[in-house]
């Protein structure tokens, strides 16, 4: 409510005698409404509420991620080495996505953390913990293999899952480039882990077996 001031359009208090700029006496003019200010109600309100939650799922996510990292012993030297030789056939190869993952995007790990030691699994060479990006590599990766190049597959299979591929997509996604990869059927014919991958393939991507006109059924070769 105020007196607005014919004179000078000053706006007084309504208990104003006389206005307060120029002096009109105010006794005899109505009492007008003044509009109300428009409050933007809700959106700020929201807004914060939106912004909270999404740094609380940060915060969370990221102290996930360190329980990951922190439960888990780093490589050392020697298998890091190995692992770095790994990658770089990887690289060599044409696998360039995979390789800058592997080298620039991953923490690699030389035994559980505490998210893998709960899950019972079968003898593994790797194990990757998507969306963190944190591989873990067992010691069977390194004594049980033939040469850097069978370990470069098997990192390849687990830079599929760091890119979000699942064991079918996985599996199929090796099988499919091994000779690109340089682990090709006349070289590691003779390999218990080429075999195994191979079962393994057979299992989890049984589409890649149904050309009756090639060897086991194998479309790829």
């Amino acid at each position: 409510m105020n007196k607005k001031c014919p004179n000078c359009s000053l706006s007084n208090f309504t208990t104003t005698e006389n206005c307060l700029r120029c002096g009109f006496d105010l006794l005899n003019i109505e009492v007008a409404n003044l509009p109300k200010p428009q409050v933007n109600k809700g959106v700020p309100t929201v807004l914060r509420r939106a912004v909270i939650c999404f740094l609380t799922v940060v915060f969370v996510l990221f102290g996930f991620y360190l329980s990951l990292i922190g439960s888990a012993n780093r490589l050392v030297y020697e298998e890091k080495k190995t692992v770095e030789r790994a990658i770089k056939i990887i690289e060599e190869k044409g696998f360039s996505k995979e390789a800058f993952f592997l080298n620039y995007l991953t923490a690699f790990r030389r035994d559980d953390n505490w998210l893998n030691a709960s899950v019972v699994k079968d003898t593994a060479y790797a194990a990757t913990n998507f969306p963190f990006e944190i591989i873990t590599i067992y010691p069977e990766f390194f004594t049980f293999t033939a040469d850097d190049t069978e370990r470069a597959s098997i990192l390849l299979h687990e830079a599929q899952h760091l890119l979000g591929a699942d064991e079918n997509e996985a599996y199929s996604f090796v099988w499919k480039n091994r000779n690109k990869l340089g682990y090709s059927d006349e070289k590691y014919r003779m390999s218990e882990i080429y075999n195994k991958v191979g079962e393994q393939t057979k299992e989890y991507a049984p589409e890649i077996f149904v050309c009756p006109d090639k060897e086991y059924g194998d479309c790829t070769r």
